[in-house]
């Protein structure tokens, strides 16, 4: 099928899941701990629409995440270690310690940031689009947003925009049925919000946001079409947020037994499931357990890293020299 990843794509789709689900693991078991900067947004669950639609970009890619983007960073191939390190406000990390969780950057591999303002990193990709344009090269840029920041003004005037001018730009929509506590359905009328990305006259697609395969094709086939210079796409993906907002929340607001029904649709369980009829099980617990190993060595490496200096958090760089 077109646009369909390779079976080595796939394996390493595989092993990114497992390695976003061992880190959020490990930061919940740290946030318990009161060993984490504040708290931290888990993504267990929907861990496929990060890594899949992110697979096909390169480098020269942008990327623009949320506050729950750790799979979109893993995915985008930005260093575990740094990730980790960043998130426990260690000198060694992306940003020296200073972003957090929610703001992660590495501008090498074209991960231009987190947001922790919900809907933000829409009009940043649709200007990064537009720069791409404007400098006639083939890059795409890509925002991946929660269906929370689907209700915001941003977000129509982003697509108005793009669609307008034929940006380069695709939308990715991690419809996780949340936006903070409150159920997707008392935020809005329609069930399907990508027919309002319809109504701006870009090509659409709705995906199982727990199948990476299926992920993969359609956000692939909408980047083909951007870098041909046809304009932005539109993916929804339908998945579900197993944890809370954040290690902060309460909780008691989602249905046990829908939590229960989700967590049999596993998408690490799905990715495995599809490689399983072509590559042998022990070579698919290698790549589990080398991944697995790979997260308990950034996190100890992590841990053990000193903290910024005063000096390394004021900065003081020119913003020339930033760019």
């Amino acid at each position: 099928m077109k646009n369909s990843p390779s079976l080595d794509d796939q394996v390493e789709m595989y092993r990114k899941m497992i390695l976003v689900r061992r880190l959020e693991e490990a930061f919940g078991a740290l946030s318990k701990e009161g060993k984490t900067r504040g708290p931290i947004h888990r993504c267990d669950g929907q861990e496929a629409v990060g890594v899949a639609a992110t697979a096909m970009l390169g480098a020269d890619d942008y990327l623009t995440s949320t506050h729950r983007g750790h799979a979109h960073y893993v995915g985008k191939g930005v260093d575990l270690h740094g990730i980790a390190a960043e998130i426990l406000g260690r000198s060694t990390g992306l940003c020296g310690g200073r972003a957090g969780h929610m703001l992660v950057a590495d501008v090498e591999k074209g991960m231009i940031g987190g947001n922790a303002i919900v809907g933000a990193g829409i009009p940043a990709a649709t200007g990064m689009a537009l720069s791409n344009q404007v400098l006639g090269n083939d890059r795409v840029a890509m925002t991946i947003f929660g269906d929370g920041a689907s209700q915001t003004g941003i977000w129509h005037e982003s697509l108005n925009m793009a669609a307008l001018w034929k940006l380069p730009v695709v939308y990715v929509l991690e419809h996780n049925e949340y936006g903070l506590t409150v159920h997707s359905s008392r935020q809005g009328p329609t069930e399907d919000l990508s027919t309002r990305a319809a109504a701006y006259g870009i090509p659409t697609a709705i995906v199982d946001g727990n199948d990476a395969i299926a992920v993969y094709r359609a956000v692939a086939e909408m980047v083909d079409r951007a870098r041909r210079g046809e304009g932005p796409g539109f993916v929804e993906c339908k998945t579900y947020r197993w944890e809370g907002f954040s290690t902060s929340d309460m909780g008691g607001y989602q249905d046990p037994e829908t939590i229960a029904e989700w967590k049999k649709r596993d998408p690490i369980e799905i990715a495995r499931a599809a490689l399983s009829g072509h590559i042998e099980d022990a070579k698919l617990d290698v790549v589990r357990t080398q991944a697995e190993e790979e997260v308990q060595a950034a996190m100890a490496r992590a841990l053990a890293d000193p903290l910024p200096e005063f000096e390394e958090c004021a900065y003081t760089r020119p913003y020339s020299e930033v760019l």
